[in-house]
């Protein structure tokens, strides 16, 4: 597996822990503890906090644009490993620098990850509300 792919796996299993416990846990704690137990040896553990900082500093409107980009799906009632997955794959498509990480990665590896994680759908969903968002990023251009 990819050192990035591993360390979106990470991040997604401590932001599932996270929101789990209605985000009142230590983040900090969760994410320090899953990188040492399965991450040990990847080579940039600096793009783990990249990530988690920056859904955490986004987290507010990232679930803004999830709830835009998916009316009929309200954001509780989104499987927790789902709704995660969006965030993690919205802040690299929208906050995250595109030199490091173009949009179309962002996508791929939030479906991938969907594939991974989620539920039988999850991958059709992900792909629909990211690319949603990635259409309308577009048009903007």
């Amino acid at each position: 597996m990819a050192t990035r792919h591993l360390i979106r796996s990470i991040v997604l299993q401590s932001l599932y822990e996270w929101d789990f416990y209605n985000c009142k846990s230590d983040l900090t704690k969760m994410i320090e503890r899953n990188l040492k137990e399965f991450g040990s040896g990847i080579d940039e553990p600096e793009f783990a906090w990249q990530i988690i900082k920056g859904v955490i500093k986004n987290f507010e409107k990232l679930n803004k644009i999830i709830k835009k980009a998916a009316p009929e799906w309200p954001i509780n009632q989104i499987s927790i490993i789902d709704r995660n997955i969006l965030r993690i794959g919205l802040y690299e498509l929208l906050f995250a620098d595109k030199d490091e990480v173009p949009s179309k990665v962002a996508i791929n590896e939030a479906i991938e990850l969907a594939k991974n994680y989620g539920g039988l759908n999850s991958g059709k969903f992900i792909n629909g509300v990211l690319g949603t968002v990635y259409k309308e990023i577009q048009n903007k251009v």
